[in-house]
C-alpha cells in the first residue's frame, strides 16, 4: 500500500512544519518569511551545522535552527567561506599555487599554500583588493558531490597534487567526496559555506607564517596566510585593537624585555631557560601552591626524570602517546628508558613501595615534576607550547567512597588558585570518553561509573558554564578542565582534575589496600594540577598582566631612587631595611636626573618606587610612587614598608 512520505521539522519554539516534498533549510526559512530567507546563512540540523542549501531528509522528524548573523555558528561558517575567497584571490594573483587546507581558528581562519614566491605583509593589500572584488561579485557557493574516483580525476586535472594525496590517503575510506565551487574556483571541502560571497562582512589579512604539510616536519614547507572576518566593520575594528594589544602583551617579547626567560637553540627548541627574574615568579608560585598543599594534607615527593619503558607500557603511556614522546634511550644491557612523559606512574610506584591500609587513605602525593613531550617544531610557542615543562602535579589514592569528596576538594583548590590570581572568568569542561574511539583503556562499565561520579560532583557544585565534551577525556579516565579567559577574553586551558579507575586496575598496576574487613580492595586515583604547568601558566600570566605582575609576584618589588648622589648613603640604608624585611629591592644611584630614573623603573614595570632626597632623609621617610597610581606622597619608612607587606600578605592583584 502506498504511503506518502512526510518530514516533520521541529523549530526552536517547538512548532512543527510538515513537508511532503524534498526541501532545503532555506526553503523552510522562506516559508517562515522573506526576511528570514534573506538573513539565513546556514542551519543546525539535529545539532550539526550545515549549509542553508542542504537538502533535508525526505521523511522522519528533525530539529532545525536557522542561523543568521546573530549566531556564533554563522560567524564560523562565514569565516570558512572567507578562507575560500582568500584562496581564490591568491590563485588569481599567483598562478600555479598548490592548495593545502583552509580551516577556521579562534577569531579567524588560515589557508596553507605551496607557492614559489614568498608572501609578505607587503602583498596583503593586493590580495585584500582581489578578495573585495570576489565578494562584490556575490557569486554563490555551490556544493558538488562526486564519487571518490571522479574526485581524484578532478583534482588531477586541476593540478592540485596535495588534494590528490589527501583523497588517496586521508579520504581513502570515503565513497563520496564533496567540493565547493564559486565561479572558476573549485576546492575540495566538507563545508558548510554561506549561500554566496556577499554575506562575507569586514575582513583583514593578519600575518603569514611557515607550516608543514599535514604538520609533518619531514614534508614540504608551506606558507600559512592568516586572516579574520566579522559581520560588521565595528566588530573587525574592535578585534584588531585586541590583536594589537595582544601583540603588546606577547609573553615572548615581554619575556625578553623583562629578562624573565629565554629559549636558546643551543639548548634546544621548546626548552625554557628561566632567567633570575622569571625564576622569582616561578618560585613565588611554587611557594604559594606548596603552602596550600601542606594545609590540605599533601605529602611532597621527588621522582627521576626518566623511567624504564616497561613502566610506561604498564601505565599505557607507551605506546598510546608514542607519537608525542621522545624516542627511548637504549642501554648497553638491552634495557630501554624513556624521558618521563607523565609523573603518575612514578607516584604509583611510591604508593606500591609498602602495603597500604584503609587507614592510610586518602594518600595525597605532590610533586613539582618535570615531564617531556616531543611536540612538533611548528607547534612550539614560547612558554605556552614546549617540550619540557614542570607540572604542579599530585595524585590522590583513596577509597571509592572517598573519591567524590576528594575530587570536590581538588576542584575547590583549583578555584582558590585562580581566584587568588584574579582569574575569575573561566568555564569548566567535563571531558568524557568517545565510545567510538579506540584510544581509551578500561571497560565501558568502568568508564560509565567514573563519568557518573564525576558529573554528580560537578553538578552539585554548580560550577560556572559547565559543559560536557565527548572525546576530551584522558586515555585512562574522565576529567575536569578549567578554561580561563584572560583580560582580553582569550581562553587558556589551565588547571585539570582527572578521575582514574584504570591505572589502579588489575590490568594495569593492580593497586590494593587492606580494608576494615582485612581483605584487599582497589583504590581510586585522582590526578590534579591547578596550574597545569609552570611554563604555560607563567606565559599566560605575563600576557594577562602585560608583564606588570602584582606586588607579591613581581621579580623586583620596589626600587629606591636617589634624587642626587648626596643622598646615596640614606638610600642604601632604606634599601637594606627593606631587604632585611624580606622585600625584593634594588637601588638606582646613577648620576641621572630623577625623571629618567622614574621612567626606567616604569618601563621595567617595578610596582613601587621609593624616592629619597633631602626632605625624606631629614624625616626618615620616602616619597612613594606606584607604577599605575603615580605619586602617593611622603610616608615614614615604617609606614611605607607596612603598606607593602600588607599588600603582599593579601596577594592583591
Amino acid at each position: 500500500m502506498y504511503r506518502e512520505t512526510m518530514l516533520k521539522v521541529r523549530l526552536p519554539n517547538q512548532s512543527v512544519k510538515e513537508y511532503s516534498r524534498r526541501v532545503r533549510a532555506l526553503d523552510v526559512a522562506a516559508d517562515l518569511g522573506p526576511r528570514l530567507k534573506k538573513d539565513t546563512l546556514a542551519a543546525v540540523v539535529d545539532g550539526q551545522v550545515v549549509g542553508a542549501d542542504t537538502l533535508l531528509p525526505q521523511d522522519g522528524e528533525i530539529s532545525l535552527r536557522l542561523l543568521t548573523a546573530k549566531d556564533p555558528e554563522a560567524l564560523e561558517v562565514m569565516r570558512h567561506s572567507c578562507a575560500h575567497v582568500m584562496a581564490r584571490a591568491v590563485m588569481r594573483l599567483y598562478p600555479g599555487v598548490q592548495l593545502a587546507f583552509g580551516p577556521t581558528v579562534d577569531n579567524g581562519f588560515y589557508y596553507d599554500f605551496d607557492l614559489k614566491e614568498p608572501l609578505s605583509e607587503a602583498d596583503f593589500p593586493k590580495i585584500e583588493a582581489e578578495m573585495a572584488k570576489i565578494i562584490a561579485e556575490d557569486e554563490p557557493f555551490e556544493r558538488v558531490e562526486e564519487p571518490r574516483d571522479k574526485a581524484l580525476e578532478i583534482c588531477r586535472s586541476l593540478g592540485q597534487t596535495l588534494k590528490v594525496e589527501h583523497i588517496e590517503e586521508g579520504l581513502k575510506d570515503e565513497a563520496m567526496v564533496s567540493f565547493y565551487r564559486q565561479g572558476e574556483f573549485l576546492d575540495l571541502c566538507r563545508g558548510p559555506h554561506v549561500p554566496s560571497a556577499g554575506a562575507i562582512g569586514a575582513f583583514k589579512l593578519l600575518s603569514v607564517a611557515g607550516a608543514y604539510w599535514k604538520g609533518d616536519a619531514s614534508r614540504q614547507q608551506l606558507q600559512r596566510l592568516y586572516g579574520t572576518a566579522w559581520f560588521s566593520k565595528k566588530d573587525l575594528e574592535e578585534h584588531l585593537k585586541k590583536v594589537e594589544e595582544a601583540k603588546r602583551r606577547d609573553h615572548r617579547l615581554l619575556g625578553k624585555q623583562l629578562e624573565l626567560f629565554t629559549i636558546d637553540p643551543t639548548v634546544g627548541s621548546g626548552l625554557v631557560l628561566w632567567l633570575p627574574k622569571g625564576a622569582v615568579v616561578r618560585r613565588e608560585l611554587e611557594n604559594f601552591i606548596y603552602a596550600e598543599l601542606m594545609r590540605r594534607g599533601y605529602q611532597p615527593v621527588y621522582t627521576p626524570h626518566i623511567g624504564r619503558v616497561q613502566l610506561y607500557q604498564t601505565s599505557g603511556h607507551f605506546p598510546y602517546y608514542a607519537d608525542s614522546q621522545f624516542p627511548p634511550i637504549q642501554m648497553s644491557d638491552g634495557d630501554r628508558y624513556l624521558l618521563k612523559p607523565m609523573n603518575c606512574p612514578h607516584h604509583i610506584m611510591i604508593y606500591q613501595s609498602k602495603p597500604r591500609s584503609y587507614r592510610d587513605l586518602p594518600l595525597r602525593l605532590a610533586e613539582f615534576g618535570s615531564v617531556y613531550r616531543f611536540e612538533q617544531s611548528g607547534e612550539l610557542t614560547g612558554m605556552t607550547r614546549v617540550r619540557g615543562f614542570t607540572q604542579d602535579d599530585a595524585h590522590i589514592f583513596c577509597t571509592e567512597d572517598q573519591a567524590p569528596a576528594e575530587f570536590q576538594a581538588c576542584i575547590e583548590m583549583t578555584q582558590f588558585v585562580l581566584n587568588t590570581l584574579g582569574l575569575s572568568d573561566y568555564r569548566v569542561r567535563l571531558g568524557f570518553r568517545d565510545p567510538a574511539s579506540p584510544k581509551y583503556v578500561g571497560s565501558p562499565e568502568t568508564w560509565e561509573r567514573a563519568e557518573a561520579a564525576l558529573e554528580e560532583v560537578c553538578r552539585a557544585m554548580d560550577l560556572p558554564n559547565l559543559t560536557v565534551e565527548r572525546g576530551e577525556a584522558a586515555f585512562y579516565g574522565p576529567k575536569v578542565d578549567f578554561v580561563v579567559a584572560d583580560c582580553l577574553g582569550r581562553e587558556w586551558q589551565l588547571g585539570t582534575v582527572q578521575l582514574d579507575y584504570n591505572l589502579p586496575s588489575a590490568q594495569r598496576f593492580d593497586l590494593a589496600y587492606i580494608g576494615p574487613d582485612n581483605r584487599p580492595h582497589r583504590p581510586v586515583m585522582i590526578h590534579r594540577a591547578p596550574f597545569g604547568s609552570f611554563e604555560r601558566f607563567t606565559g599566560m600570566l605575563i600576557e594577562h598582566f602585560a608583564g606588570a605582575f602584582p606586588l607579591w609576584l613581581a621579580p623586583e618589588q620596589v626600587r629606591v631612587l636617589c634624587v642626587s648622589e648626596k643622598f646615596e648613603a640614606y638610600g642604601r640604608s632604606v634599601e637594606r631595611r627593606l631587604a632585611e624585611a624580606g622585600l625584593r629591592v634594588t637601588g638606582d644611584y646613577r648620576p641621572e636626573k630623577i625623571g629618567a630614573k622614574i621612567r626606567d623603573a616604569q618601563l621595567q614595570l617595578v610596582p613601587y618606587m621609593f624616592v629619597v632626597g633631602g626632605r625624606e632623609m631629614e624625616q626618615n621617610a620616602v616619597s612613594v610612587r606606584h607604577r599605575r597610581q603615580g605619586d602617593l606622597g611622603a610616608m615614614p619608612v615604617d609606614a611605607a614598608l607596612a603598606r607593602l607587606q600588607d599588600e603582599i600578605r593579601a596577594k592583591s592583584v
